[in-house]
């Protein structure tokens, strides 16, 4: 009876612990993998070298995260959660507070300055993903999955904005889905970031003014 208590309870100390490292594992090959997709490119690297740089064997890449397409997804996946794991649109803390505030200009100020916070994680890595899809069938279909996934999370953004009252009768549900999406894009943020040294704070006060004077009945 000793024995099998000690047995049990041993075991009940080591699942913990295994759940930690496989969790710091999966951590540092997706560190590895944003850092090295973002700056050599994804074709210029390779599952050897996120293995390395991770500091874990090549087959422990396949067996924790997946082949290289499947690795450059979840780098994406995390750089827009914020997390090690992807988080579906509805369960984010920004969604939320979206979805509570009260007027039109209020959702669209919680959501840019949402964007300060995304778009330095997630436009590097979209840029990458841009550049790899020219090349690669596979990256290729995720580019197109992963925009029209934002795409139809704009359309709903547009439905509730319209709810508030505060949209111009003018615009379509469809047309202020567009304008949010486009400037809220990987591309619109690297060209006033990257290529005109805007800082990320400037970035997102310029979408919250830019919306609101385009999309609001009373700016």
């Amino acid at each position: 009876m000793a024995d099998t208590v000690k047995s049990g309870s041993k075991r009940r100390y080591h699942a913990p612990q295994r759940a930690e490292q496989a969790a710091a594992t999966r951590h540092a090959i997706l560190e590895a993998a944003r850092e090295l997709f973002t700056t050599r490119g994804y074709a210029a690297t390779t599952i050897g070298q996120v293995a390395q740089r991770s500091g874990v064997a090549v087959d422990t890449v396949y067996a924790t995260v997946g082949r290289k397409p499947v690795l450059l997804r979840e780098v994406f996946e995390t750089a827009l959660s914020g997390r090690d794991e992807a988080v579906p649109a509805e369960e984010r803390d920004y969604v939320q507070a979206i979805r509570a505030a009260p007027t039109a200009a209020e959702k669209l100020a919680t959501y840019a300055q949402a964007l300060v916070s995304i778009a330095p994680r997630v436009a590097p890595v979209q840029a990458a993903l841009r550049d790899a899809a020219a090349r690669d069938p596979e990256c290729a279909a995720l580019d197109r999955e992963l925009s029209e996934r934002r795409a139809t999370n704009m359309r709903l953004f547009a439905a509730d904005l319209r709810a508030t009252g505060d949209l111009r009768p003018d615009l379509t549900d469809d047309e202020v889905a567009d304008i949010i999406w486009s400037m809220a894009s990987a591309d619109y943020y690297l060209l006033y970031v990257r290529h005109r040294g805007w800082t990320p704070a400037r970035f997102g006060t310029h979408l919250h003014d830019a919306w609101t004077r385009l999309l609001l009945r009373h700016p």
